[in-house]
């Protein structure tokens, strides 16, 4: 395998093709890494920002939901968009819309300010998302499950690094220090006008040779039950991040609550708990590379029902950290597979893909966020949890789901 750098690109579609580009994929996988990582800042200030301005967890929930659904209505119509029209400096543009998102964060004086602010991370979001997703596909060489997982893992570390960031630089010194995070999303946008150079010698390599790459995956399936398979992935996804929701939002608040921890520990658990993510994403690319992703998909989301059911009943907090910890690795092997296996159901159109279902994800998680937040003031932290528990259920479907993996070539 020859080595690719940024500043070298090859030019030969064939290579294109059959390579997996390491470089590539650990500096697209870096640059996702820093854009979760500034995102997950919106949840870990929670508790700071939910006492300065006296807020309940229903204006919680508006806020996840306010960014969640900025990306998720825009990341389908930028992925479509860039399918027809990719636009490799497109990534460094939507870290820029996430660095002023950060800036009105550290200044907001109100919760109005705060709904404003977040919005500029959500179009962040869905501007580097599918181009991102892209560039992974690009440089797989094949190894689509292996490629997304190492993207995936990048956006899953990220979310965990943030957390402990903001619970060694924000919460003892206060809102404002958001802004240090400024120099994050900067070299963000110097290493993703870089990346942009060599994704736009490959888009004009493939142009320039549209006969030679084809896709890997053919299956015989009508319209009619691929779009039935991809509302089963949808239905699966809406299951996966409604749950998500209720950790990543309310999780500090429940060890708070339940265990009377401090706000720190709290978030140094938020941490441990989205490190198990980012382990789960990557194990589940590899293992539904080599296996096959239906099954990594049922395993993972039917799989870790046992552990969510548990989780409420426990008095432990010991216990209350391992078994979150499950649940991390199992539930995050999914979503890797999901997208590769929906790319396969849909071949040619990874940006409308991957904006869709990452745009869904987000929406579910902010939709999640915002339900959850209400039914936690209604009744209690507790009782969220208890009804979350539930959700993972929904992975039965997954045995709905076509066998298409057996139909690739070579």
């Amino acid at each position: 395998m020859t080595q690719t750098t940024l500043t070298q690109p090859t030019i030969d579609a064939k290579q294109i093709a059959k390579q997996t580009v390491y470089s590539i994929l650990f500096t697209i996988s870096f640059t996702h890494l820093l854009n979760d990582m500034l995102q997950s800042l919106i949840p870990a200030i929670y508790p700071i920002i939910k006492t300065k301005f006296s807020l309940t967890f229903s204006q919680i929930g508006m806020i996840t939901f306010a960014f969640q659904l900025t990306a998720s209505l825009l990341q389908p119509f930028v992925g479509a968009y860039t399918d027809k029209r990719p636009k490799p400096y497109s990534l460094a543009i939507g870290m820029g819309f996430t660095m002023l998102g950060l800036v009105f964060v550290a200044i907001a004086p109100s919760f109005l300010y705060i709904l404003i602010a977040v919005c500029f991370i959500g179009i962040g979001s869905s501007i580097f998302h599918p181009e991102a997703s892209r560039v992974a596909h690009l440089a797989s060489g094949g190894k689509k499950g292996l490629a997304q997982s190492i993207f995936q893992l990048g956006g899953n570390a990220g979310s965990a690094i943030g957390p402990l960031l903001a619970a060694i630089i924000i919460a003892p010194y206060g809102q404002f220090n958001v802004i240090w995070f400024c120099l994050v999303a900067v070299l963000g946008i110097i290493v993703l006008i870089k990346l942009a150079g060599w994704y736009r010698v490959q888009l004009e390599a493939k142009a320039k040779n549209k006969t030679v790459l084809v896709e890997e995956v053919q299956h015989s399936l009508s319209k009619q039950k691929v779009t039935i398979s991809l509302i089963i992935l949808l239905v699966l996804i809406f299951s996966k991040y409604f749950y998500l929701a209720s950790m990543t939002s309310y999780y500090t608040f429940y060890l708070i609550n339940k265990f009377h921890v401090s706000v720190q520990q709290s978030q140094l658990y938020l941490f441990i708990f989205l490190g198990a993510i980012a382990a789960g994403t990557l194990l589940g690319g590899q293992l539904g590379d080599r296996f096959g992703r239906k099954y990594i998909i049922w395993i993972s989301i039917l799989g870790v029902a046992p552990f969510t059911l548990l989780l409420p009943y426990v008095s432990s907090l010991l216990w209350t950290v391992m078994l979150s910890v499950m649940i991390g690795v199992i539930l995050s092997s999914a979503f890797s597979a999901i997208l590769v296996y929906a790319t396969e159901l849909v071949p040619g159109k990874v940006g409308t893909i991957a904006g869709l279902f990452f745009g869904f994800a987000f929406g579910m998680g902010g939709l999640g966020s915002a339900l959850l937040g209400k039914l936690a003031d209604m009744t209690s932290i507790d009782h969220v949890f208890k009804v979350c528990a539930f959700l993972p259920l929904i992975g039965i479907l997954t045995g709905f789901l076509p066998n298409i993996e057996g139909k690739k070539k070579g």
